[in-house]
């Protein structure tokens, strides 16, 4: 049944975490299974079956049929979700707000310009304050730390 229970989630794109709370489940209780530490409990069973009603019960019990109910067809993408993703509430929210947004161009823009003269302005704050420390984060995802003397 483990296997079963892995090419679930493999199917559904799911990582044993988001599984496991997709389930409302400890993660632990997936780690355990997946890891043959433990076999899936009947709670565990239950939970998928009634969660994902559309997972035929004989396949996932005994191995025997198809994974899918009859009629059922999986959409690779269902449980992907972008970062971007927006809720359909949102849009409605954000194209009402533009709505009345109206656009203006600028034809000449005269800009006046005022001598200054140039002083030395000192922040008595600044001669305080020094480095401590400088990090530098790099793609790969490490860093250095310089710390001055």
């Amino acid at each position: 049944m483990k296997d079963r229970i892995k090419k679930i989630m493999d199917n559904e794109d799911l990582t044993p975490a988001r599984f496991a709370d997709n389930l409302q489940i400890n993660r632990a209780v997936i780690s355990h299974i997946l890891n043959g530490r433990n076999n899936p409990s009947l709670d565990v069973v239950m939970k998928i079956l009634s969660e994902m009603d559309y997972i035929n019960s004989d396949w996932l019990l005994n191995g025997t049929g198809s994974m899918y109910r009859d009629g059922y067809i999986p959409s690779k993408n269902q449980n992907k979700q972008s970062l971007f993703d927006v809720d359909a509430t949102d849009v409605e929210t954000n194209q009402g707000a533009f709505k009345n947004h109206k656009e203006k161009q600028v034809e000449h823009v005269n800009i006046e310009t005022n001598t200054i003269d140039k002083q030395d302005v000192i922040d008595t704050n600044s001669m305080n304050r020094k480095i401590k420390e400088i990090i530098i984060y790099y793609t790969d995802n490490t860093f250095e730390s310089f710390i001055p003397h």
